[in-house]
């Protein structure tokens, strides 16, 4: 660590006669020795005044008559428009730009304006595709702090923030308002084609596709393409084999969590989906719309060769087979090829002996 003696050089203002004190190490120079004594500070890393809090250490008192309203929560600063109190006086300076809608900072490749410097400073990061802030668990990359401080929540399962209605805790205070919405029923976002209203941007965002056709995200092993992130995330379980939601019933792994619920009603028996005709009931609502051609004569899936009908894409898929000479399933014993598997469960009791029909 730097020392020094004390050993000041002294000089005489010209025309005022006031002395001056100069610093032997940078050659700047102070009005007074107090002033002179302080600025060492940078020189020798001395930092004499201590937070009795959290231990920090400061170069200045008045550094630490600031920072230590960090623990007392004082906010002797007042916005005279809006009179919301700020603990310093320079995030009142930020705050007053708002009112006054000054925007000093500018973007050199985009443009766009802002009223803090560190807002510019993040921004470009869009344009540089800078991530400096990575998390320690599982590596991934963030352009801001504050992100990477809401992520690492995942991994400590941390959730500080409370929903005063039913109790839930989120990990975001962002999350918690967004969350608010479900209690409110505010839908703020609003789809400029149709007029759907969503609680969430992202939702709009997401849905927006639906209108654009657009499709942003892309498989990196097969390139397909997704409107959506989420769909391309569950899409790249195909490629891994990931298989993350199981039944504790028998075990049996999914790829998605919907997959898992509807699995479950195996087990629970409940069928939530019932014919208003026959009363019939389905655990899935897929199931009950083909049930329904049954009764509406509906066969929507047309056959391009020979026109015939099909109230299921699957038989379609089947009937093709027939034009294309297609047979996918094998027997295992014989070798024979069959065009759908029905054939081929039909062809196995001739190896298995087994007789389906009693008279």
């Amino acid at each position: 660590m730097f020392s020094y003696n004390g050993s000041l050089k002294v000089h005489m203002r010209k025309n005022t006669g006031e002395q001056s004190f100069k610093c032997e190490v940078c050659e700047k120079t102070l009005t007074s020795n107090r002033n002179l004594k302080v600025h060492m500070r940078v020189h020798t890393g001395e930092k004499p005044f201590k937070c009795e809090v959290c231990e920090k250490r400061f170069t200045h008192n008045s550094n630490l008559t600031t920072h230590m309203r960090k623990h007392t929560g004082e906010q002797p600063f007042k916005c005279k428009v809006c009179e919301k109190m700020f603990s310093y006086n320079g995030s009142l300076k930020m705050h007053m730009r708002k009112h006054t809608g000054e925007q000093s900072f500018k973007c050199e490749v985009c443009e766009k304006m802002f009223t803090r410097y560190d807002h510019l400073k993040t921004h470009m990061r869009k344009h540089t595709g800078e991530k400096p802030f990575k998390c320690e668990v599982c590596e991934k990359m963030f352009t801001q702090y504050d992100q990477l401080k809401i992520h690492i929540r995942k991994h400590t399962g941390e959730k500080p923030f409370k929903c005063e209605v039913c109790e839930k805790m989120l990990t975001s205070n962002r999350n918690l308002k967004e969350h608010m919405r479900v209690h409110t029923g505010e839908k703020p976002f609003k789809c400029e084609v149709c007029e759907k209203i969503f609680t969430q941007n992202s939702s709009l965002t997401s849905h927006m596709t639906k209108h654009t056709g657009e499709k942003l995200f892309k498989c990196e092993v097969c390139e397909k393409m997704f409107t959506q992130y989420c769909h391309l995330k569950i899409h790249m379980r195909m490629h891994t084999g990931e298989k993350p939601f199981k039944c504790e019933v028998c075990g049996k792994m999914f790829t998605q969590y919907d997959h898992l619920k509807i699995h479950m009603r195996v087990h629970t028996g409940e069928k939530p989906f019932k014919c208003e005709v026959c009363d019939k009931m389905f655990t899935q609502n897929s199931n009950l719309t083909k049930h329904m051609r049954i009764h509406t004569g509906e066969k929507p899936f047309k056959c391009e060769v020979c026109d015939k009908m099909f109230t299921q894409n699957s038989n379609l898929t089947t009937h093709m087979r027939h034009h294309t000479g297609e047979q996918p399933f094998k027997c295992d014993v014989c070798g024979k090829w069959f065009s759908c598997n029905v054939s081929l469960k039909m062809h196995m009791r001739i190896h298995t002996g087994k007789q389906p029909f009693k008279c």
